[in-house]
């Protein structure tokens, strides 16, 4: 079945594999999914990840959630834009999440970053989630 929000697709496995209390979790593979899944890991939401190659360009990554004291590290998770409204801002308009307790996970031209290292960027972009 084709899915027309691929992160958002991702980000809800992920929340709903932490509701169950999963330890992993897999997702189909793209290049997009996996930078943010990068960030996710780089800002220790997330205890890593491993790509599996099935063939005929089909991938898929598995994920290993991360709790602490028998909850999940990402509290919140939620896609900010969408394939019907994107949302892009500029470095001045960058939102902060949680008074800064959060991240944004921003697509910029420099690369897919969290939103503390796009403004030491001074590059705006698309606004993938939010993450607390």
């Amino acid at each position: 079945m084709a899915v027309n929000d691929p992160v958002g697709d991702m980000l809800t496995r992920i929340r709903n594999a932490q509701m169950r209390r999963k330890s992993k979790v897999s997702t189909p593979g793209s290049k997009l999914r996996g930078r943010v899944l990068d960030v996710l890991q780089t800002e220790g939401y997330i205890r890593g990840y491993s790509s599996t190659e099935f063939g005929n360009g089909r991938t898929e990554f598995e994920i290993e959630l991360k709790y602490f004291d028998g909850q999940p590290v990402i509290r919140k998770i939620a896609r900010v834009s969408k394939p019907g409204r994107r949302v892009y801002v500029s470095v001045s308009n960058m939102p902060r999440v949680a008074n800064g307790l959060g991240i944004t996970i921003v697509s910029t031209p420099k690369g897919v970053m969290a939103d503390h290292d796009a403004r030491e960027n001074n590059v705006g972009g698309e606004l993938l989630c939010t993450v607390f």
